[in-house]
Order: structure tokens, then sequence, then C-alpha cells
């Protein structure tokens, strides 16, 4: 992050907290010739529109009383994105009991990636609920060797 983006995800962090929402990034970028403030939130079972409205409106008063931001912009706050990678155990426990995809650098038991629901966590590993071709099996997996997790989509 560069020190705007740091500047406003150290205020806003505990603002849209105070709303029920973790602030997972701040992206301050120039598109064309407009400027663009984006704040992604996340909460337990994921960001509704009217969340990102609510937020939007405080955080907008907000930013005008801390003046962080110098010149024009537009601010778009949103959700991270349904599939967004998980980076810390914050991230693990909004996603818990939610869609998961792991992918390892090895293969483990033949399989190298797993779709399926996040169980639990801990320091060392993660647990997932997920369905073979004939029944659900559970894996848990130890986090040094996961190449990839982030949150998935199931059907």
């Amino acid at each position: 992050m560069n020190h705007t983006e740091q500047k406003v995800f150290d205020n806003a962090s505990p603002v849209v907290e105070a709303l029920g929402f973790k602030l997972i990034e701040v992206e301050y970028v120039k598109e064309g010739k407009d400027n663009f403030l984006r704040l992604y939130l996340d909460k337990k079972g994921g960001i509704t529109l009217e969340d990102c409205a609510a937020a939007s409106e405080v955080v907008s008063e907000k930013l005008d009383e801390w003046d962080i931001v110098k010149g024009a912009y537009f601010l778009d706050v949103s959700s991270p994105g349904a599939e967004r990678p998980i980076k810390n155990d914050e991230d693990l426990e909004l996603t818990l009991d939610s869609g998961i995809y792991v992918k390892t650098y090895q293969q483990i038991n033949g399989e190298k990636e797993w779709t399926g629901i996040l169980k639990s966590y801990d320091q060392d590993t993660v647990t997932v609920e997920y369905k073979d071709k004939t029944r659900k099996k559970t894996i848990t997996v130890d986090r040094e060797k996961i190449a990839t997790l982030r949150k998935a989509v199931l059907i």
C-alpha cells in the first residue's frame, strides 16, 4: 500500500468495524482522468449491496473530516470478490463453514486441489470437507504445503 492507502486503511478500519465489517484492502488509483478510492469490505456471510451503501455513507463523511486524499476522487466501497485470496487467520475466520479452494505444492493422497467447506483451521493446518465422485470426505492440510488458498463459490 502507498502512503495514502495506508493512512485511509488505518483511519477507516475502526469505522467499518463499528458497522460490523472488516476492511480488507484500500486502493487509490488513477483510471483515465479520474481518481478512485476503493475500499473492499467483508463480513461473515459476505457483504451485501446495502452493507456497501451504509459503509460508503459513513466513510465518505469521515474522509471529508480526515482530509487524507487531496483533490477530487470517486469513492467505491465493495466486496473484495467471491473468490478472493485468503491471506491470514482473520480471512480464515470469515470463511469458516463457507466455500474454500485449496491447492498444494505437491500431491497429497494423489490430489493437489480441493474445493469444499472450510470446517476448521489452526496455526498449522486447514480442514476442508469436500465431495469426491461418490461421497463426502475431509482432508486436513498442513499450511506450509498450501500454494493457493482462496474463497470459493460452491454450486
